[in-house]
């Protein structure tokens, strides 16, 4: 019975890295479809406004998910569970854009702007996320009532989740226009900060058993390329304007390349472990 259930979890493990793996494919075949008709936009997050949306929205939803079933024990599940709350809002509440850079989108302000007429898809999005937020919290505190949950393990992820649902709430009602303004940009920087702080903590786990040295390697040098392309999407985005070269979309690319290579990197690590929790520490 114990191999049986060990054999079970293992696998699930394995798939669930796999398919975050696969949501980066699907980000990309759907992308590089929309260039051949929209051409290249200023940024990855630009393809929300063509037929690359379903795609790019259902992969970010699909990775939430994942990542709160991997989200694994102590600091790293915390981290993890951070990264899941936010990864919805980076597809639920779309960016903004420059006048005349995406085909059919109208804005009439200078600068990056939100499109007016997306924010009742925003609002539908924003109003499911909390309160299926809220019922997530609900649960969780019911299963610690009840003993099936260890409150003192997972109060970190519940407060952090508690802050996010309750700022992106009193955001939303009572400051909309900058929620709609920012609030794309910092989950998609708030989630490639938390993944580069996991990564880190593969490379050096403060328990379990250390990974060997070309691991190590792998995981640092995925951490260094993920904080490196988050000070150029912080320093660029607010300059992209979608003339010459597309620095912002190669730099979003290369984040996504990085979220890939760490699961690739994590599922040969960790494909035999037989507590095949996403952190050993």
């Amino acid at each position: 019975m114990a191999s049986a259930a060990s054999t079970s979890l293992e696998r699930t493990y394995r798939y669930l890295r796999i398919g975050l793996a696969g949501t980066v494919v699907a980000i990309f075949v759907a992308i590089l479809q929309a260039a051949a008709t929209y051409g290249w936009l200023t940024s990855i997050s630009d393809y929300f406004y063509t037929p690359a949306r379903d795609v790019f929205v259902g992969a970010l939803i699909a990775v939430s998910l994942a990542l709160f079933a991997l989200s694994g024990r102590g600091a790293e599940r915390a981290l993890l569970d951070a990264a899941a709350l936010f990864a919805p809002l980076i597809a639920l509440v779309p960016t903004t854009v420059v006048a005349g850079t995406v085909p059919g989108v109208g804005v009439t302000c200078s600068g990056r702007c939100f499109p007016p007429e997306y924010e009742p898809d925003a609002a539908n999005g924003v109003v499911v996320y909390l309160v299926l937020g809220v019922l997530m919290l609900l649960v969780a505190l019911l299963l610690g009532a009840l003993g099936q949950v260890s409150l003192a393990a997972v109060w970190p992820s519940l407060v952090i989740a508690a802050a996010v649902l309750a700022v992106t709430g009193l955001t939303w009602a009572f400051a909309r226009d900058a929620f709609v303004q920012n609030a794309h940009f910092f989950a998609t920087t708030a989630f490639f900060a938390l993944f580069a702080a996991v990564a880190v903590r593969n490379a050096f786990p403060r328990q379990g058993p250390p990974p060997t040295p070309l691991f190590r390697a792998l995981y640092t040098a995925i951490a260094a390329g993920l904080v490196l392309v988050l000070v150029a999407y912080v320093v660029l985005l607010p300059q992209a304007n979608g003339s010459g070269i597309p620095i912002v979309l190669i730099v979003e690319a290369i984040a996504l390349a990085l979220f890939f290579a760490f699961w690739v990197v994590q599922g040969i690590e960790k494909w035999s472990d037989p507590d095949p929790s996403i952190m050993s520490g």
